[in-house]
């Protein structure tokens, strides 16, 4: 479940960066490359906070960070 979560939000993030940069400003375009750097980075790392977040919330570790 908590696999499904991160990438949701993370899909979403990036979807909602990318319509709020069409109609409102291109400066969001800046939280699409966050997202981004965010899943590179935790790649590279296994540490997701979201991870850690969702952990608190209760949500089980199904494997490693972010749950892969």
């Amino acid at each position: 479940m908590k696999n499904r979560i991160i990438h949701a939000f993370a899909g979403t993030m990036i979807l909602v960066s990318i319509f709020l940069s069409i109609y409102v400003s291109q400066n969001w375009l800046w939280l699409t490359g966050f997202v981004g750097i965010n899943l590179l980075q935790s790649s590279m790392t296994n540490w997701c906070l979201l991870d850690k977040i969702l952990g608190k919330l209760g949500y089980t570790n199904e494997g490693g960070s972010c749950g892969a």
